[in-house]
């Protein structure tokens, strides 16, 4: 049988956490015994208003339950803030779930200024802001788990979706980044592709599996990948309706040409099938693997 995963002593910060996925990433791991940071502004779906009491409802459901938790009613774009409470209140910080975001869908060509710039600074600077507040606390304790919500909308595309899908693949070339610069102390970084039933998707799936794809079927993972028993770093994973997967990059082996002839359109257009073929495909995990298929290009004709 698996060791029980527990949080005592460890305090979670989880953005968002006022309804929805957030809300059982919060209870989840006050189950697990984490001190929670219950941070909702309380907006709507699509980025207005502010209203405390969606944090107030979950810190109340904890503490009946006999956890611990505070309520945070900061926008994630003032970060430092939810932070500065999380210390303020418990002393310190351990994990970071970056869950916060809004929708603003609309087509590319219909696309306006302010539905593009919300979405960035919800998604992409509210998760930076809060996750470099906490990160020299994380480095200094020698110890942090910090997960990005990121979503199959980046990861695939998703029509309407253009302002959403940027911000959430971005997230996970911030997550690469991370979990590179915070192995050494500890900092293990990964990034979820959650698929909930929440007010952000009803509407836009099917009542009878909206039903089924109950937000407390994500939390498990993130609780996992928050825990000191998980020691993967850099991972994407989809996750939804009781299913995780992880996911990883693939890239055909690709076609070479004389670097010191150069080489046409055409000659790109003759190789096309290989280039696009993925056949014996290589899965790099970094820039040096990534680097493999063209250096040994470069030696086929040096010297």
């Amino acid at each position: 049988m698996s060791e029980s995963i527990r949080f005592d002593d460890k305090v979670v910060i989880v953005t968002g956490a006022g309804g929805g996925l957030g809300r059982a990433h919060a209870l989840l791991f006050a189950r697990h015994g984490a001190r929670v940071v219950v941070n909702d502004l309380g907006g709507s779906a699509h980025g207005e208003g502010a209203n405390a009491s969606a944090a107030d409802r979950v810190v109340a459901e904890i503490l009946e339950s006999g956890g611990q938790a505070i309520a945070n009613h900061d926008s994630v774009t003032e970060g430092d803030k939810i932070v500065q409470n999380a210390l303020d209140a418990f002393g310190r910080v351990d994990v970071v779930v970056n869950n916060a975001g809004i929708l603003r869908d609309k087509s590319f060509a219909k696309m306006e200024d302010a539905d593009w710039d919300l979405v960035y600074r919800v998604h992409v600077e509210g998760a930076y802001k809060v996750t470099h507040a906490a990160w020299p606390h994380l480095r200094e304790q020698n110890y942090g788990r910090v997960i990005f919500t990121s979503s199959t909308s980046g990861i695939y595309g998703n029509f309407g979706q253009s302002n959403y899908g940027m911000a959430k693949l971005g997230l996970y070339g911030l997550t690469r980044t991370l979990a590179l610069e915070g192995r050494k102390n500890n900092i293990l970084v990964n990034a979820i592709a959650p698929t909930g039933g929440t007010r952000m998707t009803e509407g836009l799936i099917p009542a009878s599996v909206f039903e089924l794809l109950k937000p407390e079927l994500v939390s498990p993972l993130v609780v996992y990948l928050g825990s000191e028993q998980c020691q993967d770093s850099a991972g994407l994973y989809e996750v939804g309706g009781g299913w995780v997967g992880k996911v990883r990059w693939e890239r055909s082996l690709g076609a070479g040409f004389d670097p010191r002839e150069g080489f046409s359109p055409e000659d790109v257009a003759a190789q096309w099938g290989a280039i696009a073929n993925f056949e014996g495909a290589a899965h790099p995990a970094d820039n040096v693997e990534a680097l493999k298929e063209m250096m040994a290009n470069l030696q086929r004709f040096a010297g």
